[in-house]
């Protein structure tokens, strides 16, 4: 990954994932729902991205 793709990465991708989970962690009725629709989420992006730079 690229200098750029790791600043994007790690300024806001890893603090929203991080809020999300905590905001899903207080629903103590849906908690488990919510993490599984995050988890499918992050990683549709993740392929997403992937398939879209070719893996560079």
């Amino acid at each position: 990954m690229s200098a750029p793709s790791l600043i994007f990465w790690l300024i806001f991708v890893l603090p929203l994932v991080g809020l999300l989970f905590w905001v899903m962690k207080q629903d103590k009725r849906k908690g488990i729902t919510g993490l599984i629709v995050l988890a499918l989420t992050v990683i549709i992006a993740i392929v997403y991205m992937y398939v879209r730079t070719g893996g560079k």
